[in-house]
């Protein structure tokens, strides 16, 4: 669950992103881009997401994550 929760987030955050530089002109919003392409390197390096922390703090049950807590 938490692997589809995290991509369907950093594909929500990227499209905001690339969308909000779009209609606003304003180049700044691509350093969200950055960062969650920076998360995901790091994750595929690592095999941790802060984002699986957050929601297992929040309480939203894990069926089938592969990353570490």
């Amino acid at each position: 669950m938490y692997n589809r929760i995290a991509h369907a987030f950093a594909g929500i955050l990227i499209l905001s992103s690339i969308s909000l530089t779009y209609a606003s002109d304003n180049k700044n919003w691509l350093w969200i881009t950055a960062f969650v392409g920076a998360n995901l390197l790091q994750n595929s390096m690592s095999n941790w997401c802060l984002l699986h922390q957050i929601l297992y703090k929040l309480g939203i049950k894990d069926t089938e994550s592969s990353c570490k807590r």
